[in-house]
């Protein structure tokens, strides 16, 4: 199971809130569902602030005549959000939608931003989001599972004595039932601009690079790169956590971010997790998928089961760079792809 729905569903929508922005000491400026960090001027971070699951991380890049916005986010109802939320920092209109590939969780928002917009990804995100998405693994794992989850929910619920905890379960409930009336109103909307290896935009004294480096989360990521501010918004090619696997290429993975690092930069603004410093992480990453392919390899030729490899395959040691890592296991999808690329390669 995607471990990332699980978190996904922690507080999702129960309706608009709309708070005034307010910006915190040192810190984001706060507006309804998001949460904006100010990573450089005109570069700022938006995630979600509480009052909304808003999916994926979305970059935004503001320039002299208009805002970027990098992932459209999970629903329409959160890129409307965003959309809102943005007049906290800008006045200035969204004139480009940037897909960083074309997971629900990052481009099920595109829908709201046309015909004002320009929705740009690579050529595969447009092939991909023509096919029957919504009836993939990937997604059904963001709606299948929630009638178990909330059923789970009211038994703790009961037995639960802390009203503070009574409450935060009691708005999952809330949140995860709001989701699936939600996600009904998604029309899978692909780029409308699409690109093979590299694309420019020249905007108000702003060099922006979207580029192509090869398969990796999926066959269709693409990573934005500010050369003069040296920073690179990478998506889930690249994050602070461990990346859901069920649609990767992890045998060549760790190549496409090598001619990722080719490029100069030392700030990184992943799909999801923390903006972070650096290539020491990502060089971490690298190992970690080497580790994980060779495990899962070894098992495949010992007549081990997808599913009984994902309980066996032991990560621990790269638990230092990725916290998360508590104990021996794995995502089964990410096993099930590997054993289904060794069998068909694509």
């Amino acid at each position: 199971m995607r471990t990332r729905v699980t978190m996904l569903f922690a507080v999702f929508i129960v309706g608009w809130l709309w708070l005034d922005a307010r910006a915190q000491s040192g810190g984001p400026t706060v507006s309804g569902a998001h949460r904006f960090e100010k990573v450089t001027d005109g570069v700022y971070y938006a995630t979600a602030s509480g009052t909304m699951t808003v999916g994926s991380n979305s970059p935004i890049i503001v320039t002299d005549t208009e805002a970027i916005v990098i992932d459209s986010e999970i629903t329409p109802a959160a890129a409307r959000a965003l959309v809102a939320d943005l007049k906290a920092i800008t006045d200035k209109p969204v004139r480009y939608v940037i897909d960083s590939h074309y997971h629900y969780d990052h481009a099920h928002g595109n829908q709201v931003f046309l015909p004002d917009a320009q929705v740009i990804g690579h050529e595969n995100t447009r092939k991909r989001m023509l096919t029957n998405v919504l009836e993939q693994y990937t997604y059904l794992t963001s709606v299948e599972p929630i009638p178990t989850r909330v059923a789970a929910l009211k038994q703790r619920i009961v037995a639960e004595t802390d009203p503070q905890q009574k409450a935060l379960l009691e708005q999952q409930v809330k949140n995860s039932l709001a989701y699936l009336e939600q996600v009904k109103e998604t029309k899978v909307t692909p780029p409308n601009v699409t690109f093979d290896r590299k694309m420019t935009l020249f905007r108000g004294g702003r060099e922006i690079q979207i580029l192509f480096f090869g398969r990796g989360h999926t066959d269709t990521d693409v990573v934005v790169y500010l050369p003069k501010e040296r920073i690179v918004c990478t998506g889930d090619l690249m994050e602070s956590v461990i990346s859901y696997m069920g649609d990767a290429y992890v045998d060549e993975w760790p190549a496409t971010l090598d001619r990722l690092m080719t490029l100069d930069f030392d700030t990184t603004m992943p799909g999801h997790g923390v903006v972070f410093k650096g290539k020491g992480h990502i060089e971490a990453f690298q190992r970690y998928l080497r580790d994980l392919l060779k495990q899962a390899t070894d098992l495949k030729k010992a007549g081990v089961s997808a599913e009984a490899a994902a309980q066996r395959i032991d990560m621990r040691a790269f638990a230092t760079d990725f916290p998360q890592i508590r104990a021996a296991g794995i995502d089964a999808a990410a096993v099930r792809r590997i054993y289904a690329l060794a069998d068909h390669p694509e």
